[in-house]
C-alpha cells in the first residue's frame, strides 16, 4: 500500500501542474514578439496577433479555436511558420479546457514541420513544442516522459542560443525535479527563472514553487514570506489563477501548523475563483487538499462528497495521478467508517490506476548515459564534418593554385614572345641604320663606282629576304605554339574528369558489394526461420500421426479384444492413455506459435527478436495494450504480421541501418503500427514505389488501413500505418490434432 505523503509533498505536483499552465499561456502569446523573423506576408502575421488576444482572453477563448480551425481549412498555401503559430494556439486552447491528447496532437504536428524561414526561427517554434509535450505528459502523471522533451527543449535553446526556449524549458525541468523529490536541483532552477522578468508568469510560478520546497523542508518562515510576496504580485497583476493557487498553498501551510480554520477559509476562496473561472485543475487540486483535511476534521461525509464530485473532474479531464490520490483518500474514508466492502472497491481503484500510471512512465531514453551517449555521437559527427571540410578547402587551395600555375606560365609565355618581338624590332632598326649609312657614304662618295654600287643593292635584297624568313619562321612558331597550349589545357581537363569517374565507380561497386551481403543476410535469416517452423511443425505431426495413431490402434484393440475387469489389461490401457496424452501435448507445443495459443504479440517479439541474433542489427519492441492487440481477429493479425515482415525485409535490404524499432498501440478501435530506422532514409517525393510496398498498400486496402512515410536522406525513415475499425472480439487459433 502507498505510504501517506505529508502535507507539503502531496502538493508539489497540483502546484506544478497550475503554473505549467500559466507559463503555457504566457510563452505562446509571446513567441517571436521580441525577434522580427519575416512573415511570408502581413495578412497571416495579423491573424496570428489577432487570434492571440482571444486565447489570452477567457471569455473569448471557444472564438480562438473556431477561428483558427477556420483559417486551416481556408484553401492556398500557408507558410510553415503561419501553420505553427496556428497549432500553438490551438495547443492553449485545448490546454485551457484539459484536453491533454489533442494538445499532444497539434504539439507533434509542429515537430514536422522542418522547413522555416531560418533555423533560429525553427529553432524558436520547435523550443516551445517541445515544451507543449513535457507540460502536457506532466499534467496526467508521466513525470518522466515529461522530462525528456523538457530536456530536448534545453538541448535545442543552448544550440541556437534562445534565451526565451531555454527558460521556459528549465521551468519544466524544475516542475520535474519537484515531483521526483529532486529539491536541491528544483530550488536552484526556480531561483534561475526567478530572475527572468521578461515573463511575470514564470516569476509568479516561481516564488510559489520556491515556497512549497522550503515548506516541505520544514521551513514555514521561508514557506509564508514567499507565498504572501507572490500573492501580492497576483493581486497588483490581477491574476485570478495566480491568486487561487497561492490560496492552495496557504491552505496547506496553515494546516501543518494547525490553524485549520484559515486552511479551510484559504481553501474555499481558491474553490471559489477556481469554480468562478473553470479552473479545472485549480478545483481538482483545492478539492483534494480540502477534502483530506475534512477527514482529519471526522466530517468524512463532507469529504466523502467534495472528493467525488472532484473525481469526476479529474477522471473527465485523465489526471491520473489525482485519480490514484482520490480513490486513496475514499478508501481511508470509507475504512474510518467501517464501510470495508467500500473500502475494498476503491482499493481496487486505486490499484488499477497505480499500475496504468506505472506502465505508461517508462521511457528508456530520459536515462543520463543515453543522454551522454548522444552528444558524444553529435560531438563526433561535428568533428568528422570539420575534418570533411577542412579537406575539401585543401583540395579547392590545391585546386586554385594549379590554376594560378597554369596562368602564371602563361603570362612568361606572353613576356617571352614579348621579347622576342622587340628583339626582332631592335634589329630592324638596326638594319635600317646600316641603310641609312650606306646611302650616306654613297652621297659623300657621290658615284663610287657603279659595280660597287651594283653589289651594295644586291646586299640589300640579301638582307631583306633574310628578314623575311625571319618573319615568317615567327609568325609559324606562333600559330604552332596555340594549339598545343589547347591540347594541354584540353589534357588537364580529361585527367581531372577521369579521376571524378574512377571515384564514382569505386562508390557504385561498393554499394553493390553492401546490397549484395544485405541480400545473403537476408536470406539467410528467412531461411533460418522458415526452417525453426518448418522443422517443428514436421516433428509435430509425426508424433501425432505415427505415435499418437498407433497408441490409439493399440488402445482400441485392446478395448475389444480383452474383458475390461482385467486388472493388468486396465492397468496398460490407462498408461498408453497417458501416453497418448504426452504426445499430443508435444504435437501441440511444437506447431509454429503463429498457428497456436500463444499470443500475438509474443510471437511478433520472438520474430524481431531472431532478426537481432541473426545480424547485427539492434531491435526493440513495444505493445500497449498487449491484452487488447493479442485480442485482435486472427486474419487482421496474419496480415499485421505480414505488413511488419515486409518492413523488416525492406529495411535490412535498402536502409543499412544499425537499428530497427517497432511499436504497436491500439486506441479504442484504431490498431496503430509505428516502425523506424536509423538507415540511410530516401526521398518520399523521388523514390519509386517497389514491390515490397505495393504489397503493403494492397494489405492495407483488404483491412481499411492507412501508411504514412516520414524519410529524409540520411536521417532515417519512420513509417506510420494506422488501421481502423479493428475487430476487438477474441479468435485463438487452436489447430485440432486429437
Amino acid at each position: 500500500m502507498k505510504p501517506v505523503r505529508n502535507n507539503i509533498l502531496v502538493f508539489l505536483r497540483s502546484t506544478i501542474a497550475i503554473l505549467l499552465l500559466l507559463l503555457s499561456f504566457e510563452a505562446h502569446s509571446q513567441i517571436d514578439t521580441k525577434r522580427t523573423f519575416p512573415y511570408p506576408n502581413k495578412t497571416e502575421k495579423a491573424i496570428v496577433d489577432e487570434l492571440r488576444v482571444l486565447a489570452n482572453t477567457p471569455e473569448k477563448r471557444s472564438e480562438s479555436y473556431i477561428r483558427a480551425h477556420q483559417e486551416f481549412k481556408k484553401p492556398g498555401v500557408k507558410s510553415n511558420r503561419f501553420k505553427a503559430d496556428l497549432s500553438l494556439i490551438l495547443c492553449s486552447y485545448f490546454r485551457s479546457i484539459s484536453k491533454i491528447d489533442s494538445i499532444k496532437y497539434y504539439a507533434n504536428k509542429i515537430l514536422e514541420l522542418k522547413e522555416f524561414e531560418n533555423d533560429t526561427l525553427k529553432n524558436n517554434i520547435h523550443g516551445l513544442a517541445y515544451f507543449t509535450l513535457g507540460q502536457a505528459n506532466s499534467y496526467i502523471g508521466l513525470n518522466k516522459k515529461g522530462r525528456k522533451w523538457f530536456l530536448k527543449g534545453i538541448e535545442i535553446s543552448q544550440q541556437y542560443n534562445d534565451e526565451k526556449v531555454y527558460y521556459v524549458n528549465a521551468f519544466g525541468l524544475a516542475g520535474s525535479f519537484l515531483s521526483s523529490h529532486e529539491y536541491d536541483q528544483a530550488l536552484e532552477l526556480y531561483k534561475k527563472c526567478q530572475q527572468f522578468k521578461k515573463n511575470e508568469e514564470m516569476v509568479f510560478g516561481s516564488i510559489v514553487n520556491i515556497a512549497n520546497i522550503y515548506g516541505y523542508k520544514e521551513e514555514y518562515g521561508k514557506t509564508i514570506e514567499y507565498l504572501e510576496k507572490g500573492r501580492e504580485l497576483c493581486i497588483k497583476a490581477d491574476r485570478k489563477s495566480c491568486i487561487g493557487t497561492i490560496s492552495v498553498n496557504l491552505g496547506i501551510t496553515y494546516k501543518k501548523l494547525g490553524n485549520y480554520q484559515k486552511s479551510l477559509a484559504s481553501f474555499d476562496n481558491a474553490l471559489a475563483i477556481a469554480k468562478a473561472n473553470n479552473f479545472d485543475r485549480m478545483q481538482i487540486y483545492g478539492g483534494v487538499e480540502k477534502g483530506r483535511l475534512l477527514s482529519e476534521l471526522n466530517r468524512n461525509q463532507e469529504a466523502e462528497d467534495l472528493l467525488l464530485n472532484t473525481l469526476e473532474i479529474a477522471t473527465r479531464i485523465g489526471f491520473l495521478n489525482e485519480q490514484e490520490r482520490i480513490y486513496y483518500r475514499l478508501r481511508e474514508i470509507a475504512v474510518a467508517q467501517n464501510d470495508f466492502k467500500k473500502a475494498l472497491d476503491y482499493h481496487e481503484q486505486y490499484d488499477k490506476i497505480n499500475d496504468s500510471t506505472r506502465a505508461l512512465d517508462k521511457d528508456k531514453e530520459i536515462s543520463e548515459l543515453e543522454v551522454k551517449y548522444k552528444t558524444l555521437q553529435k560531438e563526433k559527427e561535428i568533428k568528422f564534418l570539420q575534418i570533411e571540410n577542412t579537406n575539401k578547402k585543401l583540395e579547392l587551395a590545391n585546386r586554385e593554385e594549379a590554376i594560378s600555375n597554369l596562368k602564371l606560365k602563361q603570362e612568361i609565355e606572353k613576356k617571352e614572345n614579348e621579347l622576342l618581338r622587340k628583339e626582332n624590332e631592335n634589329k630592324l632598326l638596326s638594319f635600317q641604320n646600316t641603310t641609312e649609312k650606306a646611302l650616306n657614304d654613297n652621297i659623300i662618295l657621290k658615284k663610287n663606282q657603279e659595280l660597287k654600287d651594283a653589289e651594295l643593292k644586291i646586299q640589300q635584297d640579301e638582307t631583306s629576304r633574310q628578314k623575311t624568313f625571319k618573319n615568317i619562321i615567327l609568325y609559324s612558331f606562333l600559330i604552332l605554339l596555340i594549339p598545343v597550349i589547347g591540347l594541354l589545357i584540353t589534357y588537364y581537363q580529361k585527367i581531372k574528369v577521369q579521376s571524378e569517374l574512377s571515384q564514382k565507380q569505386k562508390e557504385i561497386n561498393e554499394e553493390k558489394i553492401s546490397s549484395l551481403l544485405k541480400d545473403q543476410e537476408l536470406q539467410v535469416i528467412k531461411a533460418a526461420v522458415e526452417g525453426q517452423d518448418k522443422e517443428r511443425k514436421r516433428i509435430a505431426q509425426e508424433l501425432h500421426d505415427s505415435i499418437g495413431g498407433n497408441l490409439a490402434a493399440i488402445k482400441l484393440r485392446l478395448n475389444n479384444s480383452y474383458d475390461n475387469h482385467n486388472g493388468v489389461l486396465k492397468g496398460i490401457n490407462a498408461q498408453i492413455d497417458d501416453t497418448y496424452e504426452l504426445v499430443r501435448d508435444i504435437s501441440h507445443d511444437l506447431i509454429p506459435k503463429k498457428f497456436t495459443k500463444n499470443n500475438f504479440c509474443d510471437v511478433l517479439e520472438e520474430y524481431i527478436s531472431n532478426i537481432e541474433g541473426a545480424s547485427n542489427l539492434k531491435t526493440s519492441f513495444h505493445a500497449y495494450p498487449r491484452k487488447n492487440i493479442d485480442s485482435l481477429n486472427e486474419n487482421l493479425q496474419v496480415e499485421a504480421f505480414k505488413i511488419v515482415q515486409e518492413l523488416v525485409t525492406n529495411s535490412i535490404k535498402h536502409a543499412k541501418g544499425s537499428i530497427i524499432e517497432l511499436q504497436l498501440n491500439l486506441v479504442k478501435n484504431e490498431l496503430n503500427i509505428l516502425f523506424e530506422d536509423d538507415g540511410v532514409g530516401f526521398d518520399v517525393d523521388k523514390k519509386v514505389e517497389g514491390i515490397g510496398f505495393r504489397n503493403i498498400k494492397s494489405r492495407l486496402k483488404k483491412i481499411n488501413g492507412t501508411i504514412d512515410i516520414d524519410s529524409r536522406l540520411k536521417r532515417g525513415t519512420i513509417i506510420n500505418i494506422e488501421i481502423t475499425n479493428v475487430n476487438n472480439t477474441i479468435h485463438e487459433i487452436q489447430p485440432n490434432y486429437s
